[in-house]
């Protein structure tokens, strides 16, 4: 069988199948909630008897990365990105000036993915990244302004694949734990550009311009085309906050005046 590159062999075979799997998941080869293929058909892909695959994937599910539904096969778990975020989610939620730093921080990893990713990518990257870029632009096109979960998916599985293509472990992971837990904040997002005139023409120009630089291999565009995505996406909340508090104020004018101020009928 052939081992995860850069790994040293372990003094059990079993130990390397699960090293192999284990770099399998963090390459995102398996995504959490994938099921893993048939234990027979598994083993004689990577060359093993299917005890030891047996007892790698044990090894795993002990470690909480793998996790076995009897009768319907085993899956990757969430434990990567769960961990991570779902603290955070929470507080998040009670601490909104939180978003400034998490935004900032967004900014940071989205640009330096997109330049990675122009530098990096793999013709293999390139039909994902592609495809994924076609259902969004296909999002946007064909109506999807009225489905906004079915933009947001599509969203954030393009910025995934930007983040796979840059080839790096943890850019990859924590990607996906931030597309993670902003997923309420995006569709919350993009309804409120509903209203904002070519709003969305220019979200999907900004995309255009990340996978064009991608697909041409210039890391610095890609890099100052995410930058220009986000800061358009960071202004867009601020004023949509803004609206919405001068919304709140004005309704709790309306209501105090009127308690104080009754208007009656003649």
């Amino acid at each position: 069988m052939s081992l995860a590159p850069g790994l040293s062999v372990p003094a059990k075979l079993s130990d390397a199948i699960a090293a192999t799997l284990e770099r399998r998941i963090l390459d995102g080869v398996f995504r959490p909630g994938d099921k893993l293929p048939a234990e027979r058909d598994l083993a004689v892909e990577l060359g093993v008897s299917r005890p030891s695959l047996r007892e790698a994937m044990q090894k795993l599910a002990v470690r909480g990365l793998l996790w076995r539904r009897q009768g319907d096969g085993t899956f990757v778990t969430d434990a990567l990105q769960s961990v991570f975020a779902d603290p955070w989610r929470e507080m998040l939620a009670a601490q909104p000036n939180l978003r400034e730093d998490m935004l900032e921080f967004r900014r940071l990893l989205a640009a330096q993915t997109a330049e990675w990713a122009a530098q990096r990518r793999a013709e293999a990257d390139m039909t994902l990244l592609a495809a994924t870029f076609a259902r969004l632009t296909a999002a946007f096109e064909a109506g999807a302004t009225e489905e906004i979960e079915t933009l947001a998916a599509c969203d954030r599985a393009f910025h995934q694949a930007i983040a796979d293509a840059a080839h790096n472990v943890f850019s990859a992971h924590l990607t996906a734990t931030l597309l993670r837990f902003l997923a309420d904040d995006l569709r919350v997002n993009l309804a409120e550009l509903k209203a904002v005139p070519r709003a969305f023409a220019l979200l999907e120009t900004q995309q255009q311009a990340v996978f064009a630089a991608i697909c041409d291999r210039r890391p610095a565009a890609a890099r100052l085309a995410a930058e220009a995505h986000i800061d358009f996406i960071h202004a867009s909340l601020a004023q949509s906050l803004r609206s919405a508090a001068r919304r709140e104020t004005a309704v709790r004018r309306l209501q105090t005046q009127d308690a104080t101020f009754p208007i009656f009928s003649p």
